[in-house]
């Protein structure tokens, strides 16, 4: 029986997340992706904490009116700002099992102009 959407993503996540893990010199960059909002984290793993987050339903992101490729980008620059000011400069991306294409990228792509390495 064929596989849904689901079950997919999480297939590719748990064969992802075997290969990668976040440290304190270069944490996890988590991408989670809904129908309509898009959250970033980024996480040491090794303690299992969460040092900085930002989504979509942020105030200063949701009141900037924009696509839902418009709002990624906006919620890649404000992560790569909140982590520069946390003194994180690299990270290890981690898509969640999403495909490289559309929001992923360009989240990943306004991260980068942020000042994130990866």
């Amino acid at each position: 029986m064929a596989l849904t959407k689901r079950e997919r993503r999480l297939r590719i996540k748990r064969r992802v997340r075997k290969s990668i893990s976040g440290t304190a010199e270069r944490p996890r960059m988590s991408v989670f992706r809904s129908n309509k909002q898009i959250s970033v984290q980024i996480i040491d793993d090794i303690t299992g904490k969460t040092i900085v987050s930002t989504s979509s339903l942020v105030k200063e992101i949701s009141e900037k009116n924009g696509t839902k490729l418009e709002q990624a980008e906006f919620v890649g620059q404000a992560i790569a700002e909140k982590a520069v000011t946390a003194g994180i400069s690299e990270v290890v991306f981690d898509r969640n099992g999403y495909l490289y294409h559309g929001r992923i990228k360009s989240l990943a792509d306004a991260a980068r102009k942020g000042g994130l390495k990866f």
